[in-house]
């Protein structure tokens, strides 16, 4: 039986939620890079299925990043970890972006890593906000795009907002609108559902929420180690085929 602390404020259910999207994420990658690769003729990307599913897994990744803010400063800012914790954010994106530069068609300027760290800076005067305006903030951002689109937004500086009328060709894009709705709707759940005291000593937990819990408090490295392995292994692959 695997052994989970659960002394350091966090919640296991959010944990093991960010683990599974992990996993859902690495098999969508999976398949991505079989088609990528030529070796499947799958319509990634494209399928309305297929594209349910990216958009659950980034809406689950956004969604628990706007909870884990709700709960780590929902009573007072905490300077020093949160810029310790953007100055990471932005340092793994801007690699993802140099990283898809050199390796990908289209390469991505503001995807899930981008998003993420944007809208932590975007969701800080939320915190502590009525939780009616920040829900209210969060329909206005999911429905902005079917108002505000315009061919005024297809310039290149625009392309964070998201409000272009012809969507850009990029295989991640998580813009403001609709995106940062799901991160405010997070920041209002913490906001009614507080974090409880969690006692001080290990609780046993089984196995599989264990290793979804370890996936999902370690995220951020898997999600910058897992394309560049599969990347490696596929790559190795069509060498010896």
């Amino acid at each position: 039986m695997a052994i989970l602390t659960r002394s350091a404020g966090r919640a296991l259910w959010l944990d093991v939620a960010r683990g599974g999207a992990l996993i859902a994420m690495v098999a969508y990658h999976f398949s991505f890079d079989l088609l990528l690769f030529g070796m499947a003729d799958w319509p990634v990307g494209s399928h309305p299925a297929w594209r349910t599913f990216a958009a659950a897994i980034a809406s689950t990744f956004l969604f628990s990043a706007g909870v884990s803010l709700g709960y780590a400063h929902g009573a007072g800012i905490r300077w020093h970890p949160f810029l310790r914790r953007l100055a990471i954010l932005a340092a793994c994106a801007a690699l993802v972006t140099i990283g898809t530069m050199a390796t990908m068609p289209a390469p991505i300027y503001f995807g899930i890593l981008h998003a993420i760290a944007t809208f932590s800076v975007l969701a800080l005067p939320f915190l502590r906000a009525p939780v009616w305006l920040t829900v209210g903030a969060a329909i206005l951002v999911l429905f902005a795009p079917t108002v505000l689109a315009s061919p005024f937004f297809n310039a290149g500086v625009f392309y964070p907002l998201g409000l272009a009328e012809v969507r850009p060709f990029t295989f991640d894009y998580e813009p403001i609108f609709p995106w940062f709705s799901v991160v405010l709707l997070g920041v209002a759940f913490a906001r009614l559902r507080p974090l409880p005291q969690m006692r001080s000593e290990a609780e046993p937990v089984g196995p599989i929420l264990g290793a979804l819990a370890f996936l999902g408090r370690h995220s951020l490295i898997v999600y910058i180690l897992h394309q560049p392995i599969l990347f490696g292994l596929f790559m190795g692959f069509a060498a010896l085929r």
